[in-house]
């Protein structure tokens, strides 16, 4: 999916678009205008083409799928902010100039409420995350469960 997206200036549309998104959706602007790195685009480009097939930059960069979890970790988010996250991502996609093929756009849809489904997971203030969780892989069929 990576390559027929369009390699890692598709995933860095995309993740320029998505931002844009949320900083105008009146929830989702709150958490996006209070971003501990000014790196963030580049990284969410980064761990979604890695996501997508694309090479391990995020993993070995910056931690990884633990180290990113651990961002959202213990945030007290509510569903609507996940609602609201795969709307923009969708929308985004769309923006970016993605492919508009049918099977790669449920593709990124289903990986996204898949990964805002894990993120929220983590939300709860007590929330732990396991260290050396690997990135998961997203293909045409879904979670690649052989992944690394």
């Amino acid at each position: 999916m990576f390559e027929f997206a369009g390699g890692e200036p598709a995933f860095f549309a995309l993740a320029t678009a998505h931002h844009r998104r949320c900083l105008e959706d009146p929830v989702l602007s709150h958490p996006f205008t209070h971003l501990g790195n000014p790196d963030h685009v580049a990284r969410l480009a980064g761990y979604w083409a890695e996501v997508f097939g694309g090479p391990p930059r995020y993993s070995s960069s910056f931690g990884g799928h633990s180290a990113m979890l651990g961002i959202h970790a213990g945030e007290g988010a509510d569903e609507d902010l996940g609602a609201r996250f795969v709307a923009c991502f969708v929308h985004a996609a769309e923006d970016a100039g993605l492919p508009d093929d049918p099977d790669f756009r449920a593709g990124l849809r289903a990986y996204m409420e898949w990964a805002v489904g894990e993120v929220l997971s983590y939300s709860p203030p007590e929330s732990l995350v396991t260290a050396g969780l690997p990135i998961p892989r997203w293909g045409w069929d879904g979670l690649e469960e052989d992944a690394p």
